[in-house]
Parts: C-alpha cells; sequence; structure tokens
C-alpha cells in the first residue's frame, strides 16, 4: 500500500469519527459534512507530515541498504541509486528474500565446512597410510632386515610402491589444483571421437583382460563425428572413466562405450555391469576422496581423485557430466562434447552458359 493512500484512509477515519461526534450534538447532516472535509484534510497532513518524517524515511533508508546489499557494488554503480514507489510494501518483500538468500548461504557454507572438514580427513589418511607402511618397512630394514637380502628386496619394493602411491596423490592433487585455478589451458582442436575412443580401448586391452572384464564399443551409426575439445584431456577422461567401470565392475562381466548424437554435442555413456552404487551415494560421486565403500576402494587402489579430474576437465570444457546407477545392475557415467561446426557456408553455383 503506498503512503499517500495509507495517510488518507486514517485521515478519513478521523474525519468519520469528529464529523459522527459532530452529528450526534448538532444534529445537522450540514455540519456533519463540513466537520468531515477538515478533520480529514487537516488529519491528512498532519499525518503525512509525521508519517514521512518519522516512519517512512527510516523504511526507505531500510529498503536502500536491502536493496544495496542484494545488488552488491558494480550493480549499484551500474544501475544508480533507486527508489522504490513502494518501499512499505516492498521493503517486506526484499527482506523475507534477503533473508531466504542469507540462509541458502548459509546453509551452503555449512555443507562447504563440512566438505573441508571430510576432506582433510580424506586427505590425512590417504597420505597416512603409504607414510606408516613406508616407516614401518625402513624401521625393519634398520633393525637388521638389511642382512637379508630376499626380505630387504621384498621391504625395498614395498616401500617403492607405496612412494609411487604418494606420488600419484601428490600428481593428481596438484592437477586439481591447476584445473580449478584455470592454469592448465584447454587447447581446442579438431578430431575424431570415435577413432579416439577407439585407440583408448586398444590401450587398455590388457587391463581388461586382467579384470576379466569385455570391452564393447556401441556404433550406432557411420557418419564422422568430429569434435571440438582439448584431445589428450578428453583421452584422460575416457580412460578414467572405463578404468574406473574395470574397478568397480563384475568378474567376466562388459564394459559399454555408446555414443549419442544430440543438437550441438555428442553424448559419450561409459556403462558397467557391476554391482551399482546406492542412489544416497551419487551426489558425490565427483568429490575428491568420496568412496562409495572405502575398504574395497582402497583395496583397488587408486587416488580417489580420478572422478574429481574428470568432472573438472569437462566443465573446463564447459560441457557436463552425470551418472545414473542401479544397485546389483550396474552405471553408466556420461558426459558431453561440442560438436565441430564446419563454417564453410555453400553457395550454389551458378549456370552462365544459357
Amino acid at each position: 500500500m503506498k503512503l499517500r493512500t495509507l495517510v488518507f484512509l486514517n485521515a478519513f477515519a478521523v474525519g468519520i469519527s469528529i464529523a459522527a461526534v459532530n452529528l450526534y450534538f448538532q444534529h445537522k447532516w450540514f455540519y456533519f459534512a463540513i466537520s468531515l472535509v477538515i478533520a480529514t484534510i487537516v488529519s491528512y497532513f498532519v499525518f503525512y507530515y509525521l508519517i514521512e518524517k518519522y516512519v517512512y524515511s527510516k523504511i526507505k533508508v531500510i529498503y536502500k541498504m536491502i536493496h544495496s546489499l542484494k545488488l552488491g557494488k558494480d550493480l549499484k554503480d551500474a544501475l544508480g541509486e533507486y527508489v522504490s514507489p513502494d518501499p512499505i510494501n516492498d521493503v517486506e518483500q526484499e527482506v523475507k528474500e534477503w533473508a531466504r538468500d542469507k540462509k541458502l548461504e548459509i546453509d551452503d557454507l555449512k555443507k562447504q565446512e563440512q566438505f573441508r572438514r571430510e576432506f582433510l580427513s580424506n586427505i590425512s589418511h590417504e597420505f597416512k597410510t603409504p607414510i606408516f607402511a613406508i616407516e614401518g618397512y625402513v624401521e625393519a630394514l634398520q633393525d637388521g632386515a638389511i642382512n637379508e637380502p630376499e626380505l630387504a628386496q621384498s621391504f625395498l619394493n614395498k616401500v617403492s610402491s607405496n612412494v609411487d602411491r604418494l606420488s600419484v596423490l601428490i600428481k593428481d592433487l596438484n592437477e586439481i589444483s591447476r584445473l580449478e585455478t584455470g592454469e592448465i589451458p584447454i587447447n581446442y582442436q579438431k578430431f575424431e571421437i570415435t577413432a579416439l575412443i577407439k585407440e583408448v580401448m586398444e590401450s587398455l586391452e590388457l587391463k581388461a583382460e586382467k579384470y576379466k572384464i569385455k570391452l564393447i564399443f556401441k556404433e550406432k551409426y557411420d557418419i564422422p563425428t568430429w569434435v571440438k575439445a582439448d584431445k589428450e584431456k578428453i583421452r584422460q577422461v575416457l580412460v578414467n572413466l572405463i578404468d574406473n567401470s574395470f574397478k568397480y565392475g563384475k568378474e567376466n562381466g562388459s564394459t559399454f562405450v555408446t555414443i549419442f548424437p544430440l543438437h550441438d554435442q555428442y553424448l559419450i555413456e561409459i556403462t558397467d555391469d557391476g554391482m551399482g552404487v546406492n542412489e544416497e551415494h551419487l551426489p558425490r560421486l565427483f568429490e575428491r576422496f568420496y568412496r562409495t565403500d572405502s575398504s574395497r576402494s582402497r583395496q583397488i587402489g587408486g587416488s580417489g581423485l580420478g572422478l574429481a579430474i574428470v568432472k573438472h576437465i569437462v566443465e573446463a570444457h564447459h560441457q557436463t557430466i552425470n551418472v545414473r546407477s542401479t544397485q546389483k545392475l550396474g552405471s553408466t557415467f556420461g558426459f558431453t562434447i561440442e560438436k565441430f561446426k564446419d563454417n564453410v557456408i555453400n553457395i550454389p553455383m551458378i549456370n552462365t552458359d544459357e
């Protein structure tokens, strides 16, 4: 409700009251009308002055502060000062929206704090395990195991294995950090995605045999699949996703790679027929060090950062990645990649012989 309307209603109510009292004592409608008009006009100006000075001006200041906080400094400078035509009503809406936004920000901060605690806990565990193992083998060697060549060699091999694990962890963490800060550039180029998938599958054949998993590439069409992306980064995405399907697939199972043409993109899906993932874990699968089954995951190996790296690479291409899974049936990871658009315009030939 606008200020003038609010003031008029209050002034009219006072005018009616005074006019009714006058009518009661005078018993004349003429005096009723005169007192109604005079009382309403006087009350209107008095109320307007008082409300404007002591209430309305304060509400406008509150509204401006909230409105400016919502816009931020840059938008405020760009748009200039904004005065609402009805701040009494608008301030209520602004306060509600502001309170809702702040609640969402607080909830988001709580989630980030929870994620930070979990991340620190996970990363300390990931580093602590190989470091403790290295310390144990080194102490055993210092205590005399070095004098037994076969045992010493076995311990040194295990130390080397744990050092390699630490090296992989540090390398993957560094890569994620550089992807997040944009230090690793995306070198866009034109290449044939079908050919790249075949290359990756050939390079992983021996690993597939080790896990007793059959690799199947489902080609649904024969047209060229030219895309625009960073070829080596997309190779890394494919390797990580297919390798992940080996680790969580079932023995004598299969991994399927499929391409689906979309409007301006291709959708590439990697599907396994393993045990699948519980639905509650799906939103967090791409978090760093997040494991659905910690004991099994650590037995399988890996840094726990593969899916996080995949997500960062795909998002650096301004594309999307998703996962769906059904327990005891398997999981499907899908990501989009931009189609290469040929800008050459075919102009029909003009017959000049006529």
